[in-house]
């Protein structure tokens, strides 16, 4: 990402992978710790298999790496609440907007749907495990074993005990909060089949530019959200928000 001025949290929507493959056999970029990656993911080892990948990232480089991969891996796509996501990220990092929170959410699941539209997918919701945890990862596991050819685990039953190591309590209470907080605001914009943008807290005055970009924003990703609530977003031919062609109506300081 360095080589093509980005990182993980900015830039990141103009990734090109065939630049990345380029710089990479030019010697222009250092690949030691994806060699080693690779010797993983490519080892025909059965104790290797099945692995699981977690990095945002790869929601981006994901064309770049399937080059790289003697076959082709299932995806299990999971998506949280846009406001949740772009909360967490202003509170982690060190100058982050919410603004810059909610543009990246909608660029990570943009990409990262359209980059395995050729993949076998398994789709779920952090509500969806949430709500019943046992029942949601069962699902999955069978999905990802029966649709997408995955290596059946050693024990066909989850047991409580995976259940409670896989499902973090502290982001199911902050669900809950936030759930129980937005309900007592009102509402921007009503999607549809229960899906609706309702007020949120900002440090900008109300009538700033800064605060009307944020809203913006925030209905731009509340509808990526809702239509993959719908099942809509996960179409080929869904329309994405245009955000190169979006025009903040000024910058932030």
């Amino acid at each position: 990402m360095s080589a093509q001025n980005m990182g993980w949290s900015y830039n990141v929507v103009d990734y090109d992978s065939e630049k990345a493959m380029h710089h990479k056999d030019q010697g222009k970029i250092t690949f030691n710790e994806g060699k080693k990656a690779l010797e993983f993911l490519n080892h025909q080892n059965i104790r290797h298999t099945p692995y699981l990948q977690k990095d945002p990232r790869m929601c981006i480089c994901l064309p770049t790496w399937l080059e790289l991969l003697d076959e082709k891996p299932a995806v299990l796509f999971t998506y949280r609440h846009p406001l949740e996501v772009a909360l967490s990220l202003k509170h982690r990092e060190e100058n982050f907007t919410l603004e810059h929170g909610l543009r990246l959410w909608i660029i990570y699941n943009m990409r990262a749907l359209q980059n395995s539209v050729d993949l076998c997918r398994v789709f779920t919701t952090n509500e969806a495990v949430f709500k019943d945890p046992m029942l949601e990862l069962q699902r999955i596991k069978n999905e990802l074993t029966e649709k997408c050819g995955v290596l059946r685990p050693p024990t066909w039953v989850i047991t409580d005990k995976v259940v409670d190591e896989f499902v973090d309590p502290k982001l199911q209470h902050n669900s809950k909060v936030r759930k129980a907080e937005e309900e007592k605001r009102s509402m921007l914009k009503d999607f549809g089949r229960g899906c609706v943008a309702r007020e949120f807290e900002s440090d900008y005055p109300e009538a700033s530019v800064n605060r009307k970009a944020e809203v913006e924003l925030y209905i731009m990703a509340m509808s990526v959200y809702c239509d993959l609530e719908n099942g809509t977003a996960y179409v080929p031919d869904y329309e994405w928000p245009d955000l190169a062609q979006w025009h903040r109506p000024t910058k932030i300081n």
